[in-house]
């Protein structure tokens, strides 16, 4: 039984560590890749407008409100500054955003390597199918729900100040052998246990995040200026094109007019 639920904490700790490393990721790559793929979908659209105005074709004009529909709108004052605003006012970030100063970098992609460790230690001591009644399984439902969150901020400084909270705190008597009834519940609940989070795990690495993540697991801030030189890139070409088609555009104007059979020619 010991065996079975530490097994189970361990996969446990697996799948929480995962899942912050998605969240986090997730978050960078929002915040560093987003306003590329919005400038790209912003160039699609002039585009296809551009080709749906020189050819007046009805499909191409289709195709132009259909990628003018796909561009995000213009938030509104409550969408820009969420979470960036407080009872007083903007935060620091939001302020330095709008006065062309500085912005705090982004987060890290995944906490440090001694915030993992604290995290694995924490998770270990304290989880709470290890408590042996109610109420202490109710303490340490509470401290663990403080060290999740401040491993998901990667905090690590609060990770080593709730590892020594946790050393002085009580010691949990040992757990008493189980009569055989409550043997096979307690197996029973563990085994539905791992199967759910062996569908959480399985979720979480089929994402899109989970499926970059996995490309490059021990250094993803190189994968995110992989993709952000492949975005670059693309902003250019489509960029290039867009000036072509302006300048086509321009060049059929000017021949509209002085060129033969414009309006300044007359038929004999």
């Amino acid at each position: 039984m010991r065996a079975a639920e530490q097994a189970l904490i361990e996969y446990e700790i697996a799948v929480e560590t995962f899942r912050v490393e998605v969240e986090n990721f997730s978050r960078l790559h929002h915040q560093k890749l987003g306003p590329m793929y919005a400038r790209l979908d912003e160039l699609d659209a002039q585009i296809a407008e551009a080709k749906a105005a020189r050819t007046g074709d009805p499909e191409d004009v289709r195709k132009a409100q259909e990628a003018r529909a796909r561009v995000m709108p213009m938030p509104g004052v409550e969408e820009l500054f969420h979470g960036w605003m407080d009872s007083e006012g903007l935060f620091p970030e939001a302020a330095a955003m709008l006065t062309d100063q500085p912005v705090r970098p982004p987060e890290r992609v995944r906490p440090s390597d001694e915030a993992r460790r604290l995290y694995r230690e924490l998770v270990r001591k304290a989880h709470p199918d290890l408590a042996q009644d109610d109420k202490e399984r109710g303490r340490r439902d509470e401290f663990i729900s403080r060290v999740n969150a401040a491993y998901g901020r990667g905090d690590e400084i609060l990770l080593r100040e709730l590892s020594e909270e946790w050393a002085a705190g009580p010691v949990p008597e040992e757990r008493r052998p189980s009569r055989s009834e409550e043997l096979y519940a307690r197996l029973e609940w563990l085994a539905q246990r791992k199967e759910l989070l062996t569908l959480v795990a399985r979720e979480l690495e089929e994402g899109a995040i989970g499926s970059m993540l996995r490309l490059a697991p021990d250094d993803p801030d190189r994968l995110l200026d992989e993709i952000a030189d492949q975005l670059l890139a693309e902003v250019a070409q489509r960029e290039a094109e867009l000036a072509a088609l302006l300048t086509q555009d321009g060049q059929v104007g000017q021949d509209g007019q002085d060129g033969p059979g414009g309006p300044g020619d007359q038929v004999g």
